[in-house]
């Protein structure tokens, strides 16, 4: 049964995004790997574009790009389907159909990406991309369907689904769909060059990650979960004193509810003239917006750590963070927050704030030696990764590529069957030493406990080199909520990505991985000192044939013992 109209949609242009907070809709959805409802698209009909040509015609032709068939609106209004267009397309040349009827395309010549809809009004809500309207439009059905590209009767590209999701777009990847919500941004790995970073670890340093704001004169971009640092606020409203452009982006509705302080805190903000935004409502494109970065001018910082005492304030939590001039990241960075910022997910705080209530918050006043302070070292360059769009297959890859070592930092990580976790029993399983430290914090202790005696289990099994263990923090921090790895020596993984399949394929997370052996060697003693202040148990990952003497007596070179 027939139950809405299609409305065809061609983006035109990806272009740039605007600065501050518009910016237009990229087209596609990030790569995760994963289809998540069962569609079929036959490779012949998406990819082949010599079958069927005329003489005359280009080589390359329009194929459909994406499908939009249940937004989030009353009646459906605007839906839509994406096409790509080859350079100097004549669009009228075209007709879609749904295999009943079909609708000509406007008689148009365009190029890249084309928005043609028979409600243009509402898809334009929907882009920023500009939008060619339709008389009329062929219907889908939500429960499934197919929508074909036709030149003169014949089909030059189609694809079929089974199911829809209110407000996803379905990404023609290949010989499926990828379904993400409409809106989501398509990020590429970005890589910047051999430079230096400002690396630094928490509580130890909690000047570092302030430094780029202090100095900023242009522009601060900070993006958060949360946000209740005094400090912070403070580095933020002077920046904005001295004229630089500030901006906040944070997460709408964190777990455990927002605090008064934070409440108050960004108040502070928003009346001293500085931009506080919110990823909340109905058009909401990320579970969490969980990434913990800023720009400041032509410099920018990534971290594990949230801007609130506990966390930047140095008062609580073990943390990983590093600062970097790369102009790549750098750019990078501003273009996700501007793609983030600007979408119509991000609510003025004034807006959002008002009718609500606010939870009593704890204080973190802890007070721990430094260690480790922040430090210069030079990398041989820097990928920086985003969720949903990119990272997950990039961070299994980095794990796969491993030869010698993998040191693993997280407050906790997912389930035993998730890519991650696969990743490191895969590098395990062919002699790479694997060891996993995770939070001994009260409010996720028990399950990091079974979380290791399952991998201690499966190391006394399979003989592997892997170890895992709950950190004890002793008087150095008071938990740890670093997510991080150190790879092989010579690679460092961190930022706020927790380790699970729901954050890399639901949430904005961003992480940095970069190449040096300097910075691994900086986070390595890092994670060696506090691998080292566990209290070790029975010794693990060696073949069950092995004697026991010579268990013990292999262990200290092989680095495989499990803790609690």
């Amino acid at each position: 049964m027939r139950l809405r109209r299609v409305l065809l949609a061609v983006l035109v242009c990806c272009g740039a995004v605007t600065a501050g907070f518009v910016g237009p809709l990229p087209a596609a959805a990030g790569t995760t790997g994963s289809v998540d409802r069962p569609t079929t698209a036959s490779a012949g009909e998406l990819g082949s574009q010599a079958a069927g040509r005329t003489a005359g015609e280009p080589r390359s032709r329009p194929t459909i790009h994406a499908i939009y068939p249940d937004p989030v609106r009353s009646g459906d209004r605007g839906e839509f389907v994406v096409l790509a267009v080859p350079n100097g397309t004549d669009l009228g040349r075209y007709t879609v159909s749904d295999g009943d009827t079909s609708a000509p395309l406007a008689n148009r010549t365009v190029s890249g990406r084309v928005a043609v809809t028979d409600a243009p009004e509402s898809v334009r809500n929907l882009t920023d991309y500009p939008v060619v309207g339709l008389d009329s439009a062929p219907s889908l059905a939500n429960g499934g369907d197919s929508v074909a590209l036709r030149r003169n009767g014949t089909t030059v590209a189609s694809v079929r689904y089974s199911d829809t999701e209110e407000g996803e777009l379905g990404i023609v990847a290949g010989s499926t769909l990828r379904w993400r919500p409409v809106g989501a941004t398509d990020r590429p790995v970005v890589t910047g060059g051999a430079g230096a970073v400002r690396a630094f670890t928490l509580p130890d340093a909690p000047q570092a990650p302030l430094a780029p704001i202090r100095n900023a004169s242009e522009r601060v971009y900070l993006a958060g979960y949360t946000l209740s640092s005094a400090r912070v606020a403070d580095a933020l409203v002077a920046a904005q004193r001295r004229g630089a452009t500030v901006r906040v982006l944070l997460e709408g509705e964190p777990v455990g509810g927002r605090t008064r302080a934070e409440a108050r805190t960004l108040d502070r903000l928003q009346g001293a003239g500085v931009a506080v935004r919110v990823v909340a409502g109905p058009r909401a494109r990320y579970r969490y917006h969980h990434a913990k970065y800023a720009v400041a001018d032509e410099r920018a910082v990534v971290l594990t750590e949230n801007w609130k005492p506990a966390g930047t304030g140095g008062r609580s939590s073990r943390g990983w963070g590093v600062g970097t001039a790369q102009s790549r990241v750098v750019d990078g960075l501003a273009a996700t927050f501007r793609a983030d910022a600007g979408w119509r997910d991000a609510v003025a705080w004034d807006d959002y704030r008002e009718g609500r209530s606010f939870q009593r918050g704890e204080s973190a006043n802890g007070s721990y030696p430094s260690k480790f302070d922040a430090t210069t070292v030079p990398v041989e360059r820097t990928e920086l990764l985003v969720t949903p769009d990119n990272a997950q297959g990039a961070l299994v890859a980095e794990l796969d590529a491993a030869e010698e070592s993998i040191d693993v930092v997280q407050p906790t990580v997912g389930g035993w069957d998730e890519p991650l976790m696969r990743a490191l029993r895969r590098a395990a399983k062919r002699g790479v030493e694997v060891r996993l430290l995770l939070s001994s914090a009260w409010y996720v202790s028990e399950e990091n406990q079974r979380t290791v005696e399952r991998f201690e289990s499966w190391a006394e099994r399979t003989g592997a080199p892997l170890s895992a263990k709950l950190a004890d923090p002793g008087d150095r921090y008071a938990k740890i909520h670093a997510k991080g790895a150190v790879v092989d020596g010579d690679r460092v993984i961190l930022g706020s990505l927790n380790w699970n399949e729901q954050a890399a394929t639901s949430n904005r997370e961003v992480v940095l991985v970069l190449y040096g052996s300097a910075v691994a060697d900086y986070f390595g003693r890092v994670f060696e000192r506090d691998w080292a202040g566990g209290k070790p148990s029975v010794p693990l990952g060696v073949a069950a044939a092995v004697g026991g003497a010579l268990v013990v007596a292999g262990l200290a070179a092989r680095r495989v013992r499990f803790a609690t």
